[in-house]
């Protein structure tokens, strides 16, 4: 059996700070629109707090998405075959990878996640439950190229991206991850993405601002997170959790609104907010049919089928990293 111990490809300062943390919280924090991006709300507590946020009665993409894991593996087992490495990028406690595990009969199973400790516990609880499958759990930035483990370099790839993390990224930030996932698995691979769907504004708006303060609760941890990590002093309590519906763009915001004008210091270097300006945490977008393919499109990737849930509320897509070509 492999071991679990996982590789570690995120690079960390002397102080064990990870260093595209501090340097993109410092930049986020110093334009006019403050802004941070959405993977930094996952450290390990962020990722429990997510977790439960997908328990929570408002939050219907991981029901939605489950479903139909659980009702469509024949289709996937048609479409994938067996004996593939299945490639989860951003896997945190692989709560849906059995599901696809048991329908397709895989080779392996690299998780990649860029909280250590979560990503590991994950996938020796996984290792457990497939006592067969080798288990490759790998510590990396998942939005860059990664380097895979050499045991499954030979074997047939299938990415998996659940959850509609790719809604996480503005256009330009999710094609260049498309184009690193096909660097990262190879033409000829296979890629299983989750996106969530255009629907009524207030069920969007309550996934993402529930009653019980769960999604509060994760938004705020990132200020807690900055504070420990980068000794800043950013004033929790004259902060707000807010979520936004952008309809010009399609996607739910998670903003932080400063309920007071405030002063803070980050990592040595002060910063100010007047009541009312936001640090702009997250973004969510919804797809449709014809901007869900043009997205693959332009990361490298053609659409081959697609799955909804009974209500329509939520896509599963394969999609196929085709040889580049030169003309229409």
């Amino acid at each position: 059996m492999p071991s679990n111990d996982g590789l570690k490809l995120v690079e960390k300062d002397e102080s064990g700070v990870d260093t595209k943390f501090r340097a993109d919280i410092l930049l986020g924090l110093s334009q006019a629109q403050k802004a941070t991006p959405a993977r930094w709300l996952y450290d390990d507590a962020g990722s429990q707090l997510f977790e439960e946020i997908t328990r929570l009665p408002e939050y219907y993409p991981t029901r939605a998405e489950t479903e139909i894991l659980r009702e469509q593996g024949g289709s996937f087992a048609d479409m994938i075959g067996p004996g593939r490495a299945v490639v989860e990028f951003g896997s945190g406690s692989s709560v849906k990878t059995p599901l696809l595990l048991s329908a397709i009969d895989p080779a392996a199973y690299v998780p990649l996640d860029i909280s250590g400790d979560f990503l590991r516990a994950a996938a020796a609880d996984l290792a457990k439950q497939f006592p067969g499958l080798p288990v490759y759990p790998v510590e990396a930035d998942f939005m860059r190229q990664v380097a895979l483990p050499d045991a499954v370099s030979d074997m047939p790839k299938l990415g998996f991206f659940p959850g509609s993390t790719i809604g996480n990224m503005v256009a330009r930030t999710a094609v260049d991850l498309l184009r690193n996932m096909r660097e990262t698995l190879g033409v000829g691979a296979h890629l299983l993405i989750g996106m969530d769907l255009i629907k009524d504004t207030q069920i969007l708006i309550a996934a993402y601002d529930d009653a019980a303060g769960v999604t509060a609760e994760f938004n705020y941890n990132l200020v807690r997170r900055i504070n420990r990590e980068l000794d800043g002093d950013i004033p929790l309590d004259h902060l707000q959790h807010e979520a936004r519906w952008n309809d010009d763009n399609a996607r739910i915001e998670m903003h932080l609104v400063a309920q007071a004008d405030i002063n803070f210091c980050v990592d040595g270097r002060g910063f100010a907010m007047k009541a009312g300006e936001t640090i702009h945490t997250e973004n969510s977008h919804k797809f449709n049919r014809r901007t869900s393919n043009m997205l693959l499109f332009a990361g490298g990737w053609e659409p081959q089928a697609r799955w909804l849930d009974g209500e329509g509320r939520f896509s599963l897509i394969l999609a196929e990293a085709r040889p580049n070509r030169s003309a229409p």
